[in-house]
């Protein structure tokens, strides 16, 4: 599988099937300033280098690296692309502890029988939402907790649809990562405020128009008994 286009400024450029079977979905964000959403594992960094070459671009003109959560599957790139490249990080502060120390349980490390090499975090993100410069259009974050203490979800609009990338919103909940159904659930109902055309997932691809990407959200609310 190729890395490809989802719309207008979005590529998806990483996952499963375009690096490496243990890497979460990722995707490159463009609208003038171009931002990597999430870095997989970490085994399939060479392929997302080669991936992002394939439609254009080399990892430096990658201006942030967004990390959804902390867990390894997202952030396991981390190491190499901050060393290789000086690329900056930003991450919710509920979540920045766990990557700054390599804490192997709440990054789920431990998982996937690996070890998190502790990773310095340039910009902490606080408080409930907040915009990071994204060229034409800003990219929304928005506090999304749940799944994890400082789980974020983003949200752009490129003039033709609003895009979302709601990375493991669907889950899985354990003590060891900090999951609260009840701020789940709260995070569920106001992604679906945004009414989003399109739904960027963390696991599971894209899905859309907008009444599907509803119907995702809500199937997941139901399958937890809160809808």
């Amino acid at each position: 599988m190729k890395p490809f286009a989802v719309t207008e400024g979005v590529y998806q450029v990483g996952g499963p099937e375009l690096t490496a079977p243990d890497d979460c979905c990722i995707y490159l964000v463009d609208l003038g300033k171009p931002m990597l959403v999430d870095t997989g594992a970490g085994s399939g960094v060479q392929k997302l280098l080669a991936n992002l070459e394939q439609i254009g671009y080399s990892p430096r003109d990658i201006s942030l690296i967004v990390l959804t959560h902390c867990h390894i599957d997202h952030v396991g790139g981390v190491p190499y692309l901050k060393e290789k490249y000086g690329l900056p990080v930003a991450i919710h502060d509920l979540d920045a502890q766990a990557v700054e120390e390599g804490d192997s349980r709440r990054t789920a490390a431990s998982w996937y029988g690996v070890s998190l090499e502790p990773i310095s975090i340039k910009f902490r993100l606080s408080g409930k939402e907040g915009v990071l410069e994204g060229g034409t259009s800003p990219l929304r974050w928005l506090h999304t907790p749940g799944h994890t203490p400082g789980s974020i979800s983003l949200l752009i609009d490129n003039g033709l649809y609003r895009i979302l990338f709601g990375q493991d919103i669907h889950g899985p909940f354990y003590n060891s990562f900090g999951s609260n159904l009840d701020d789940w659930e709260a995070s569920m109902r106001r992604l679906l405020e945004e009414s989003a055309d399109i739904l960027c997932e963390g696991h599971f691809g894209i899905i859309q128009p907008a009444s599907e990407v509803r119907r995702y959200i809500e199937d997941y609310l139901r399958n937890y008994g809160r809808l």
